[in-house]
């Protein structure tokens, strides 16, 4: 199977999201899957909402390999592109298009390397491949599927085919998204001594949230905590005070880190100008000791293609596996794939062409090596 050609088809079908729609998406990657062979089952947690697992082999004794992504993508944002966001164009050796680095030729790149091994997984442990909806917003697919998964097959290992410029990581941090709520007391625009302005106290917690300290040990690989206001909404008329305003907080987190304590701290530190902070996107740092054997095994076979070991690192954003590896008992999780990082979300997106192909190869290994090993990796 051309891994090229199969992203440029991806890119071809828009799964936008926020928008939602990831149906079409998911049903032409089952059917080439079903096609070649494999198991294929759909799973929708809302309508159009579609994520795509497939299955092949475990006759053999030990637990599957596991190779995971996601169909969505981020909207194209305000700024023009130069070239169209969903026509796959190739020019000076990138593949431009929306998705096709966060994560489409991931997900072309193992579906490929999968279906060019064919019969040969029939008699092996065993290969599921998730291609899950909604992961953009907070792993919304992902999350019932990794539940229902957990009780049908035995995971030993797991692969994210992320943008990692096809680079072995071992980790990623975490995600909290809160909304903060200020409350106030609505008056005419001419006369705002007779309200309570919602806006100003919600400015005042954003001003005191850039000059919040997390007071945590840094992470010899991810870093600190990290915190960004993402929006601000008050107000349904100019000449009102508003009566009440909404903030929205990203903020990433490194393994240790409690986020119901977190949520208190905030409380604490804003004091009486936000009156509720409730989280809407709660997902764990996922980390993988790199001392490993099945995680050293894959910097083993990476290493010949790459031309050289890559350095251990991990992460600033995250993934499905901040709830597939929780869902599957903490299983080794290495995050690779062919993708820019620094282009994930980008105008212009792209993917360098040559990289696809040697993801496919990396992919190829590592299925090849775990059945071949033909054990259960704890």
């Amino acid at each position: 199977m051309d891994a090229i050609e199969l992203t440029r088809d991806l890119v071809a079908i828009q799964s936008l999201n926020p928008g939602g729609d990831e149906h079409d998406c998911a049903l032409f990657l089952g059917g080439l899957l079903e096609e070649a062979g494999f198991e294929v089952s759909y799973h929708d947690f809302a309508p159009r909402r579609t994520s795509v697992v497939a299955k092949r082999g475990g006759r053999g004794k030990g637990r599957q390999l596991c190779f995971a992504g996601h169909i969505d993508t981020v909207p194209l944002g305000s700024q023009p592109w130069s070239v169209d966001p969903f026509g796959g164009e190739i020019r000076d050796g990138r593949l431009y298009g929306r998705g096709v680095t966060d994560m489409k030729s991931g997900i072309a790149a193992f579906v490929s390397a999968a279906v060019d091994l064919g019969e040969a997984l029939d008699d092996g442990p065993g290969l599921l491949l998730i291609m899950a909806a909604g992961e953009e917003t907070g792993c919304e697919g992902s999350r019932p599927l990794g539940a229902e998964l957990a009780g049908e097959v035995e995971v030993g290992a797991m692969v994210i085919a992320e943008p990692t410029y096809n680079l072995p990581k071992v980790g990623h941090r975490g995600a909290f998204w809160l909304r903060m709520t200020a409350a106030g007391k609505t008056a005419h625009g001419s006369m705002p001594e007779h309200g309570i302005n919602a806006l100003y106290k919600a400015a005042r917690a954003a001003g005191k949230l850039e000059d919040f300290d997390f007071n945590v040990k840094r992470h010899p690989l991810l870093g600190g905590n990290s915190l960004s206001v993402g929006n601000l909404h008050s107000g349904q008329n100019v000449n009102s005070v508003p009566d009440r305003a909404v903030m929205e907080v990203d903020i990433r987190t490194i393994p240790g880190v409690d986020h119901g304590s977190l949520r208190e701290g905030f409380l604490g530190y804003l004091g009486a100008d936000i009156e509720a902070i409730e989280p809407f996107v709660d997902l764990d740092s996922v980390w993988t000791d790199p001392a490993h054997p099945w995680m050293q095994r894959v910097f083993d076979l990476v290493t010949p293609i790459l031309g050289a070991r890559p350095e251990i690192g991990a992460l600033p954003f995250f993934t499905d596996a901040a709830v597939l590896q929780p869902a599957f008992g903490g299983v080794p999780t290495v995050i690779l794939g062919p993708g820019e990082t620094h282009m994930a979300h980008q105008t212009d997106e792209y993917c360098l062409v040559d990289n696809i192909p040697v993801a496919v190869e990396i992919y190829r290994r590592i299925i090849e090596d775990w059945a071949e090993s033909n054990v259960a990796v704890l």
